[in-house]
């Protein structure tokens, strides 16, 4: 079994947030057998919208590992998680009223901005997301967003903050997530041990940015979109050269 987990933002989406173009990628995989694995820092609601779009079923990882989401009876064995509709999450992360709480608390003095303290235009005028998604957004349950603050340099003083409460923040392709103590690496590790199960597992990852380096350190066959490095990975100028590669 092979099982390929992809970011979302700058990886396989460009600025227009479509997932037309990406849609013969994903066929392509589905069609060599990957049981592919969004792992994003998107919300449950903004990866059903592309799951439907690309005609995946299986598990997904949101909000940068903040929960597992499997499809209820997925796999032939139970997996203990909170049922959400047709799913079984299973939670690594804080919930968001926490994280908001405590970003709450520092907005003022350091002049933070995320989905939490903007308005639909707001977070549509920062993240370029159009009004659909932008709502999709917003439908929050483990992370935030900090779009913008004070001044330049302060992201170390944030995370030294944040971290002093049991927070953790990681930087994507633009903008800074805050989530619980999990990254997207242990998500996938926790999801590779389910898949494990069925079989012998052979993983692959492709992502764009620093949050990705904890995935990138625990498959078997890692890839970067672009001039980040890692130890290990193999740099690819797109998600399509990932076809050249994996096929």
């Amino acid at each position: 079994m092979r099982v390929l987990f992809l970011d979302l933002d700058r990886t396989l989406l460009g600025d227009d947030y479509s997932p037309e173009p990406a849609r013969p990628l994903l066929k392509a995989l589905l069609g060599a057998g990957f049981e592919v694995v969004l792992n994003s820092s998107k919300t449950l609601a903004e990866q059903e919208y592309y799951r439907s779009a690309w005609g995946l079923r299986g598990p997904f990882i949101v909000e940068n590992g903040s929960a597992l989401v499997i499809p209820e009876g997925y796999f032939p064995f139970k997996v203990n998680g909170r049922r959400r509709g047709e799913y079984v999450v299973v939670e690594l992360g804080e919930r968001y009223g926490r994280i908001k709480a405590a970003l709450d608390g520092l907005a003022e003095e350091y002049g933070l901005r995320y989905y939490g303290n903007c308005t639909l235009e707001e977070v549509m005028d920062f993240t370029g997301l159009p009004e659909g998604l932008a709502r999709l957004a917003m439908k929050r349950d483990y992370s935030e967003t900090i779009f913008t603050w004070k001044r330049a340099g302060f992201e170390g003083v944030l995370e030294g903050i944040l971290e002093g409460m049991g927070l953790r923040v990681s930087r994507g392709s633009r903008f800074l997530g805050v989530t619980g103590n999990t990254d997207k690496g242990r998500a996938a590790k926790e999801l590779l041990g389910l898949y494990s199960l069925l079989g012998k597992v052979e993983s692959y990852a492709l992502g764009d940015g620093e949050n990705d380096l904890p995935l990138l350190d625990v498959v078997d066959h890692p890839f970067i979109v672009g001039n980040l490095r890692h130890r290990r990975a193999k740099n690819i100028s797109s998600a399509d050269e990932l076809l050249e590669v994996v096929l």
